[in-house]
């Protein structure tokens, strides 16, 4: 099947955005030459799986693995995009070579910031990362873990597990700017339980030189262990877009169809679009799947491809407890518990001011579209 002009689409990341629009293309009828480029050496895999079960003891190396591409595109794998022509429509790469396109997917996604350049602060980003944390914790060493989100809190749980003492170094109480105060405490209360040492700051950074590497709080608190690590959020990778007057503020603006032109689309980290409150970057594993759809279609289909209706999917597993969670967070108040309740597995439910609802389901079996139900319901 032919797609109108569109014969070479170049896709620009091999991260699961990139992986998930080479497979929507091929499944909406392009049947032209593709090409993957990828930065990494490895096959596309699941980045969620990095800081919950591959950083066990006994896990069996698997878990981060995706099934097999059936794309069927050219893969340029350990290879770096470096700029876009726009005028002549061509993708540089790093080795020299430049791939001309009729379409191109950018989606090079983001890299871990760091608090310092020392080579002693580690950051879990990549699979490569993954393994070097979990060789370093086959020795049991002492952790500081700075950065109380939902991956510091993952890497620390992940720690613990592996028989390492650790302590967390959180601005205010962790996970409570991600999920609100009820949830965030539940969390808390299970990581303590655990052993976990957490210390709350106003800042913190990483100093001294490699082999002496310490955590110094704001207060002048000096925190020294064996494995220092950060999680403190990522930077989106726009730098080789520099020159094309695509991006503001590190950003790719795009519109409600992922195009941030025609023949242009922007999916995954790097990209903010718009959403019922206001248009967002959402980093989150979910986005990525959903933008890259619907930019696929968008590219070959146009306006006659249907717009993103995104509804945001949150998924956490640490110090034994899993978290699903449907629709906008943080969330404010006492949840309406629809099954369980404190304490145990409980299926439960929040209303926002606006009237949008979120649901969550913790240590509860419920499949995501009876959760997706339930917002509605709560709307």
């Amino acid at each position: 099947m032919s797609t109108g002009d569109v014969r070479r689409v170049v896709v620009v990341g091999n991260g699961i955005a990139g992986v998930t629009a080479a497979d929507t293309l091929r499944e909406a009828g392009f049947d032209g030459d593709l090409t993957v480029v990828g930065d990494e050496p490895h096959a596309a895999y699941s980045r969620p799986a990095l800081s919950k079960a591959l950083l066990r003891e006994g896990d069996d190396m698997t878990t981060h693995r995706l099934p097999p591409a059936g794309h069927g595109a050219q893969e340029l794998l350990g290879v770096r995009a470096t700029g876009l022509d726009l005028e002549r429509r061509l993708v540089h790469l790093d080795d020299g070579t430049a791939l001309p396109y009729d379409r191109v997917v950018l989606a090079t996604g983001s890299r871990a910031r760091r608090l310092s350049a020392l080579p002693d602060e580690l950051t879990l980003r990549g699979l490569d990362d993954a393994l070097l944390l979990r060789s370093r914790l086959a020795d049991h060493p002492s952790v500081v873990v700075v950065g109380g989100g939902p991956l510091g809190m993952e890497i620390a749980s992940g720690c613990l597990s592996g028989g390492c003492r650790v302590t967390l170094v959180s601005q205010g109480a962790p996970l409570s700017r991600q999920l609100g105060p009820y949830l965030a405490g539940v969390f808390l209360e299970a990581a303590l339980g655990q052993g976990l040492t957490v210390v709350e700051t106003a800042s913190a950074r990483i100093e001294g030189a490699e082999g002496t590497t310490r955590v110094v709080l704001d207060d002048g608190m000096v925190l020294e262990a064996e494995t220092i690590l950060s999680a403190v959020g990522d930077v989106p990778n726009t730098e080789w877009l520099g020159d094309t007057g695509l991006t503001a503020g590190g950003l790719v603006s795009v519109d409600s169809r992922c195009l941030v032109r025609p023949e242009i689309a922007a999916v995954g980290d790097l990209a903010i679009f718009p959403t019922s409150r206001g248009p967002r970057r959402i980093p989150l594993w979910s986005s990525a799947i959903e933008q890259a759809k619907v930019a696929a279609r968008a590219l070959l289909l146009g306006e006659q491809a249907p717009p993103l209706e995104f509804q945001p999917y949150f998924w956490t597993e640490q110090f034994g407890l899993s978290l699903k969670a449907v629709g906008d967070l943080p969330l404010e108040g006492e949840p309406e518990y629809v099954d369980g309740g404190p304490g145990g597995p409980a299926l439960m439910r929040w209303t926002h001011a606006d009237g949008t609802g979120v649901a969550a389901a913790l240590n509860h079996r419920t499949p995501i579209p009876r959760l997706r139900r339930m917002t509605r319901a709560a709307a």
